[in-house]
């Protein structure tokens, strides 16, 4: 099973080197950008269900493709 954790950053050290005690547990911090891409997802995921959800209005893919 895989956890992701948000710990602040002046107690991170303290917390990898308590995990890495337990021989059941991998470490493996993730990079800024890593971590930014899968907040970006989180984010994307949850707007998608409030679209399903009908509290958000969606917008057409031709909308956004002439955007870019």
């Amino acid at each position: 099973m895989k956890i992701l954790l948000d710990v602040k950053d002046s107690k991170a050290s303290f917390f990898i080197e308590l995990l890495k005690n337990f021989s059941f547990v991998k470490v493996k911090p993730l990079t800024p950008y890593k971590s930014k891409v899968l907040e970006d997802i989180k984010d994307a995921v949850e707007e998608m269900k409030l679209i399903n959800a009908g509290q958000l209005k969606g917008r057409n893919a031709e909308d956004l493709f002439d955007e870019l």
